[in-house]
């Protein structure tokens, strides 16, 4: 379980005192894993989520300030997407609000090949911040943890991806590089792109998950307007659908090394991930 502090800053072993990290999204895939190990570590940390205390929402300006008081260092992610319209504005205006408070060091998980998310990477550093961009493919935790679950348990994902090939990467990696990025100055004014080992195209996605799952997983392709419907049935923003045509156009066909440039490992791949979520029972139909 995430751990979460009421203290602003803690006094280590070694005399020095460690201030708080403000983690937004700190209940979600990749910010309950940097949570979680950047407590192991011994760090204060901060939910930022509108649950939190004090509570924390991207479209509430005035929770803002308390979420930030005492904080000295934060990981931004923001929910929906970064390509999602006021997202840009929304980061810049938190950006500096953050450097104002005291909050100097920030990193920020974004995505590969859009150039929203990218005007949202030029906001954060205009605002002065010591920063760190963290690019993402896909999650493999998108198939276990969030909207692809429930086509895995149905055995059937139907997505307006056609041939489309994927580097996916795992969490648990990205988490990995944002805690050596809060907690490493090394890494302040770079861009870590992170990716798994190889590319997918979903036919191959399926094919993993039903080794896994031991049981029939199909993919099939449908059109862009077919999945809109989906997703209006789902209750999720159609935005999606845009998104998946604007970053599986071939344009993110292509391996990226942070993982192995931070962590000096190579990164989990997709097969591993399958096995290891199928043995906690997550897919049992």
């Amino acid at each position: 379980m995430t751990q979460t502090t009421q203290t602003t800053q803690t006094t280590q072993a070694d005399g020095q005192t460690v201030a708080t990290t403000l983690v937004i999204g700190g209940t979600g895939k990749t910010g309950r894993r940097v949570a979680d190990k950047l407590a192991a570590l011994g760090r204060p940390v901060r939910i930022g989520s509108r649950t939190g205390e004090p509570p924390f929402d991207w479209n509430e300006p005035a929770t803002w300030g308390p979420a930030l008081d005492g904080v000295d260092r934060a990981y931004v992610t923001y929910y929906p997407d970064l390509a999602f319209p006021g997202a840009a504005e929304q980061v810049g205006a938190f950006a500096e609000a953050a450097v104002a408070a005291g909050a100097r060091r920030l990193v920020l998980l974004s995505g590969r090949g859009e150039a929203a998310a990218e005007l949202s990477e030029r906001n954060l550093k205009a605002s002065g911040a010591d920063w760190t961009i963290v690019r993402c493919a896909w999650f493999n935790q998108n198939f276990d943890e969030s909207f692809f679950l429930e086509p895995v348990l149905a055995g059937e994902i139907a997505l307006p991806t056609a041939d489309a090939v994927e580097p996916f990467v795992d969490a648990e990696d990205i988490a990995d590089v944002v805690v050596a990025a809060l907690t490493d100055d090394r890494h302040i004014g770079r861009t870590h792109e992170l990716t798994g080992p190889r590319l997918l195209s979903f036919h191959d996605v399926a094919a993993e998950l039903s080794k896994a799952t031991g049981r029939e997983i199909g993919y099939v392709p449908v059109s862009n307007e077919d999945y809109r419907a989906v997703l209006r049935g789902h209750g999720l923003p159609e935005d999606f659908a845009e998104l998946f045509a604007l970053i599986l156009d071939g344009r993110n066909a292509h391996l990226a090394y942070g993982v192995q440039e931070v962590l000096g490992r190579p990164p989990r791949d997709f097969a591993d991930f399958a096995r290891e979520a199928a043995a906690t029972g997550v897919w049992n139909a």
